[in-house]
C-alpha cells in the first residue's frame, strides 16, 4: 500500500487516471472484439463498425465520428439545461412562478440554433454522398447480376468470365469457413485498383452490400445501377444481400476476395478457361442448387411440385 501512494504521488493523480483509462479502454476493446481484430467480417461480442478497406468507408467513419462529436454536445447542453430549470425553478426557491409566456429571443434563438446544426451537418454529408455516388476513372469494371437466391458476376473487359456464386451449406464447410458467409465461388478484384460496379437484378429487388468497402448498390430488374469500390488491402471480405428478396434472403451471402496485381493476373488466366462465356443457355439448374444449399428451405424443384399437388 505504502509503495502504490509513493508511486501515485510522484507520477500525479491526472496520469494515474489517464493510464487507467487507457487500460480499461482496451480492455474493453479486446473484450468487445472477441480478442480479435475487427476487419473483414462480423464477430462475436463486435462493437462498433467493421474496419475500413476503401476511402468510401474511410470517410463515413470519419463522418459518423463528427457526428458523435455533435450529438454529445447536443445531449450535454440539453441534460445541463434540464439540470438548471430544476435547481433555478423549483419550488422552494421559486414559489411564485412567472406568467411568461413568449420570449423573443429565445425563440429566435431555438429557431436558428438548429438550422444552423442541420446545416453544419448537411454540407460534409452532400460531399459524402457525391464522393460515394460519382464513379471516377476506373480501371476494370465488374457486373454483379442478383439471383433468387445467389450472384451472378461478369467480368466484360477481360475476357467476359462470368460464373454464378453460391453459399456453401454448413455440412459442406471446412474448418475456419465461416457460417453462411462463404460461397463456392467468390468475386475476385486487384489491390488498390479503381474498380467500377454495375449492379443489375434479374427477378426481385435485391442488394449488394459489402459494410467494409461501404458500398450498397440495389439490384434491380431492367435498371443499371452502378457504384465503385478501390480497396486497399488484400484479403477477404463478405457482406449480404439486405433487401428482403424471397425465402431464401438469408443465404445469399458476398465472399470478395482481394489478391495483390500479380496473384489477380494469374488467377485471371485461370478463370478464363475455367468458366464459361455468357452465351451459355440457361435453365433452372442453378436456382434448384442455389436452394438445396440454403438449411432449411425446399429447392425450387419440390416448391413446384409442391404447388401442383
Amino acid at each position: 500500500m505504502g509503495r502504490l501512494t509513493t508511486t501515485i504521488s510522484r507520477m500525479g493523480i491526472s496520469q494515474v487516471v489517464r493510464k487507467i483509462a487507457m487500460g480499461l479502454g482496451m480492455a474493453l476493446a479486446w473484450v468487445l472484439g472477441g480478442g480479435v481484430a475487427l476487419a473483414d467480417q462480423p464477430h462475436d461480442w463486435q462493437f462498433g463498425f467493421q474496419a475500413p478497406a476503401t476511402p468510401i468507408t474511410e470517410r463515413i467513419h470519419a463522418f459518423n465520428n463528427e457526428l458523435l462529436v455533435i450529438i454529445f454536445a447536443i445531449a450535454l447542453f440539453v441534460f445541463a439545461l434540464l439540470i438548471y430549470v430544476m435547481v433555478r425553478f423549483n419550488h422552494r426557491t421559486h414559489p411564485v412562478p412567472t406568467r411568461t409566456s413568449h420570449n423573443t429571443v429565445i425563440e429566435v434563438l431555438w429557431t436558428v440554433i438548429p438550422v444552423l446544426i442541420l446545416v453544419t451537418i448537411a454540407i460534409p454529408s452532400f460531399k459524402l454522398m457525391y464522393y460515394m455516388d460519382r464513379v471516377p476513372d476506373s480501371k476494370m469494371t465488374i457486373k454483379v447480376t442478383g439471383h433468387q437466391w445467389y450472384w451472378e458476376y461478369t467480368y466484360p473487359d477481360n475476357g467476359n468470365i462470368d460464373f454464378n456464386s453460391n453459399l456453401i451449406g454448413e455440412k459442406d464447410l471446412k474448418p475456419g469457413e465461416p457460417r453462411l458467409l462463404d460461397v463456392d465461388n467468390p468475386l475476385v478484384i486487384p489491390v488498390d485498383t479503381t474498380i467500377r460496379v454495375q449492379v443489375a437484378g434479374s427477378d426481385v429487388i435485391h442488394s449488394w452490400f459489402v459494410p467494409s468497402f461501404g458500398v450498397q448498390e440495389y439490384a434491380v430488374i431492367g435498371r443499371l445501377n452502378e457504384a465503385w469500390m478501390r480497396v486497399l488491402h488484400p484479403g477477404t471480405y463478405y457482406g449480404e444481400c439486405n433487401q428482403i428478396c424471397g425465402v431464401n434472403h438469408a443465404f445469399m451471402p458476398i465472399e470478395v476476395k482481394v489478391l495483390p496485381q500479380d496473384d489477380f493476373q494469374k488467377w485471371l488466366s485461370d478463370a478464363k478457361t475455367k468458366f464459361s462465356s455468357l452465351d451459355k443457355p440457361r435453365d433452372n439448374a442453378t436456382e434448384v442448387a442455389a436452394a438445396d444449399r440454403a438449411p432449411g428451405i425446399l429447392p425450387v424443384a419440390d416448391k413446384s411440385a409442391q404447388a401442383g399437388n
